[in-house]
């Protein structure tokens, strides 16, 4: 008996190891080649595209496999299917008899495993095939669940033409997934795999219709169904036509299914509504726009609290192909303009640089041989923060980038994700607040969503959590293909990056999350983009209804070839760019007239019905008393002041001096210090101190600008330190370390001043340590100058002095 058990033992261990064997040398086919779809957040299908084979097969995942579904699939194809390993012998026998003593309807007596087994591999209709259907069917049944098999099964199942599978006919025909279908629709469906050439819904449907209702009785004579359900069913029409498939965010479509090319399915952050409103409004707004020059337009919603993008818009038509429509708009890399001004001003705060109130000059100005302009070409002298932010002021942004350090700038972008800033940084300088790196609308959308969010920037999601992710397909697990979680999850890092913020990076190294800006700073900036009275109010909105509540700021290239509006409220941050993506620009192409009536639009289509809620100050923050005519801490001669915001500890408690208290002579000619002040005949008097640029703008425009008398000529002692310092001696032209090229037969001549305090009278000019000549603090000089290197000083008649150098070329 013992000898007799090892026998058999062995002869099981030997069948085992020839089927393992078997399946070793014959493995599975391949899994099928799906169709890639995009779906919206709510699990609909926003964009699908056909399959390498052409043909339109998009999976049905086992959720959408409704009880219906399944009832209705197995009842008419395979009443054993969960009970049979892949072939029913009764099914075998009875076909064989049908079919040999020609008695009923000639059957093949395929299981759904066996017609699963011929869909993966088509062959001709034969008895040796047939075999191999078999054989291949117990293979699935060895590796596979039954609902595994019955997922493959209604991927595969043939409707005609090129679709193929039960959610791409449930998608095409009815326009909905496999798990919404009405039992009328289910069973339909499950009805046209054994004739998809006949059966075709659009064509035949009254045929289709009485055999669906032939069906449906015979459920209902089996009890499949409640009785109600059957009947609601049968009363029905059946109105099917095929419709083309859904192509709603092309752009983002095509974005994912490139980042993720062996995921049949991409679940998206996008929400269908308003995508395709915001489609609708960008094509609508465009076309209005065509007439100006200007041809397309790209758009991004974000929702705040969760970085989750809820509408794509890469351009206004992506069928455009005159408009370059394929381009995406929101990758594309522009000149971002004015909008990366925002994010400036928040750093000056929290370094202590700014307030709200503080005052910085607006006059011309040359940084080291860049001479900033102002979008129209003017100046205002000194203008506070809030207004040279409000009013995108170039000259005061230039000047802060200046105080606040590019590199420091450019450092937190790098760590916002900005990807060309990051590899241009060591080229870049101070125009790179005005428009001078590169900059996409992603990376700037982002950016506003971290103010929106006290600063704290974030990645934008494009694909849903990974947990929401349906499980591979059956054929593909046994090749490590990897699922949506391995490619998407990133292994979190925390590092200190010697900014006051951290940075939160994933397993590649890319930034998750990062700190960019305290909350008081962020809420500062929003306070001020959140002001209505402003010049980039576009117009007919001043007294509208329809302007929604928003922080926001507009943008425009040099060459008016890009226009930027980027606003957010507590829910939303949506960014809008307009231009031609060929670079050609357009007169009528400003942030404030062209890109702002869509962004509001956006905002009252997408978020009308949000929340009125607005930021509220941070604990951090405080208010002070500021002298209204500088927005520093009042000094003894600052009479007229205002409240402002201030970051106690961090922003500056420089006093203000815009006023000065001098001793003169009763006839007002002559000025006295204290060494020389006579003991009657001399009055104290009060005179405006401006920094010298201001104060040379301020005369230049011949605008009211009082200077200090003359010193007393009589005086022979040395001044005080305290009475020799002042604001500091500047030549404004020519410019230091500059070369100029000069022609010598038109005896060029060079321009000589400088900016001086409201103290000097006299300045003296020397070129190459010779004396030129003595001139009011304000005259313009002119000499020839010799080639080769020039040495430029200038000397005031309080005895400071300032030298540059510069090459002379002539030709």
């Amino acid at each position: 008996m013992t000898k007799r058990l090892k026998l058999a033992a062995s002869a099981v261990l030997a069948l085992v190891g020839v089927l393992f064997l078997l399946d070793w040398l014959f493995p599975l086919p391949p899994a099928p080649r799906y169709s890639p779809i995009v779906l919206a957040a709510d699990g609909s299908v926003l964009h699908a595209f056909l399959n390498p084979t052409q043909k339109w097969r998009m999976k049905t995942e086992l959720a959408e496999i409704t009880p219906a579904l399944q009832q209705a699939i197995i009842n008419k194809e395979d009443r054993y299917f969960r009970y049979h390993l892949g072939v029913n012998p009764v099914a075998i026998m009875q076909a064989a008899g049908r079919n040999m003593f020609r008695k009923g309807r000639t059957t093949g007596a395929s299981t759904i495993t066996m017609q699963v087994a011929r869909l993966l591999e088509p062959k001709e209709r034969t008895f040796g095939n047939k075999l191999k259907e078999m054989l291949r069917a117990m293979q699935l049944e060895a590796h596979y669940s039954k609902a595994e098999i019955l997922q493959l099964y209604l991927n595969l199942v043939p409707y005609g033409g090129n679709i193929e599978g039960v959610k791409s006919a449930a998608q095409l025909y009815f326009q909905q997934p496999p798990d919404y279908l009405s039992l009328a629709q289910t069973v339909t469906l499950a009805i046209i795999p054994n004739q998809p050439r006949v059966l075709v819904l659009g064509k035949n449907n009254a045929l289709i219709l009485a055999e669906r209702n032939r069906w449906l009785r015979q459920f209902q004579q089996q009890h499949l169904f409640p009785d109600q359900d059957i009947a609601d069913a049968l009363a029905e029409p059946l109105d099917a036509q095929r419709h083309a498939a859904p192509t709603l965010a092309p752009h983002l479509a095509r974005r994912l299914v490139t980042q993720f090319p062996t995921q049949p399915i991409i679940r998206s952050t996008l929400r269908r509504s308003p995508q395709a409103n915001a489609e609708d409004l960008t094509r609508n707004y465009v076309r209005r726009l065509h007439e100006l020059g200007i041809s397309q337009a790209a758009v991004l919603v974000v929702n705040n609290r969760t970085r989750a993008v809820e509408a794509y818009v890469g351009s206004a038509d992506f069928q455009d192909a005159a408009s370059a429509g394929q381009v995406d708009g929101v990758r594309a890399i522009r000149s971002p303009g004015s909008t990366l001004k925002p994010f400036l001003y928040a750093l000056a705060v929290d370094r202590g640089i700014v307030t709200p109130k503080l005052k910085l000059p607006d006059v011309p100005t040359n940084f080291s041989g860049f001479r900033p302009e102002n979008f129209d070409k003017s100046c205002a002298g000194e203008v506070t923060v809030e207004r040279a932010l409000t009013y995108s002021l170039n000259i005061p942004a230039v000047r802060v980038l200046a105080e606040v350090g590019v590199p420091t700038f450019t450092d937190k972008l790098r760590a916002a994700s900005f990807k060309s800033v990051a590899k241009a940084a060591p080229q870049l300088g101070l125009s790179t607040i005005l428009g001078g790196c590169g900059a996409t609308l992603e990376e700037l959308t982002g950016l506003y969503a971290a103010l929106a969010d006290g600063g704290r920037w974030r990645a934008l999601r494009l694909v849903a959590p990974s947990a929401s992710t349906s499980p591979p397909d059956p054929l593909s697990k046994r090749e490590g293909a990897p699922d949506m979680h391995q490619i998407t999850s990133a292994k979190k890092s925390t590092v200190q990056t010697g900014a006051p913020s951290l940075l939160e990076r994933g397993s590649g190294g890319e930034v998750l999350a990062a700190r960019l800006v305290s909350p008081a700073a962020a809420f500062l900036i929003t306070d001020i983009l959140a002001q209505r009275t402003r010049p980039d109010l576009p117009m007919g909105y001043q007294n509208s209804r329809h302007l929604p509540k928003i922080a926001w700021k507009t943008g425009t290239s040099y060459g008016r070839r890009d226009a930027w509006s980027i606003g957010y409220n507590h829910d939303y941050t949506i960014g809008v760019w307009v231009g031609n993506f060929s670079g050609q620009g357009s007169p009528a192409l400003t942030g404030a007239d062209v890109a702002s009536p869509l962004l509001f639009d956006l905002f009252n289509s997408l978020a009308y019905n949000s929340p009125n809620r607005w930021a509220t100050p941070p604990a951090t923050l405080d208010f002070r008393l500021v002298c209204a005519e500088t927005g520093l801490v009042p000094g003894e001669h600052c009479p007229n002041q205002l409240i402002d915001y201030y970051l106690p500890g961090t922003s500056s408690a420089r006093r203000c001096e815009h006023q000065k208290e001098a001793l003169i002579s009763a006839d007002g000619a002559i000025s006295y210090c204290r060494a020389c002040v006579p003991e009657a005949g001399f009055k104290r008097q009060l005179f405006l101190n401006p920094l010298p640029e201001v104060l040379a703008f301020r005369e230049a425009q011949g605008l009211p600008a009082s200077r200090l008398p003359a010193h007393n000529p009589a005086c022979r002692l040395v001044r005080n330190a305290d009475e020799g310092t002042g604001a500091a001696l500047v030549i404004t032209s020519p410019l230091d370390h500059a070369e100029y090229v000069l022609n010598r037969g038109e005896k060029q001549q060079m321009l000589l001043s400088c900016a001086a305090g409201s103290e000097v009278r006299q300045v003296f000019w020397y070129v190459n340590d010779r004396f030129l000549r003595a001139a009011a603090a304000t005259e313009r000089v002119f000499f020839r100058p010799p080639s080769g290197t020039v040495k430029i000083s200038c000397a005031d008649d309080h005895g400071r002095n300032v030298d540059i150098e510069l090459q002379v070329v002539e030709m």
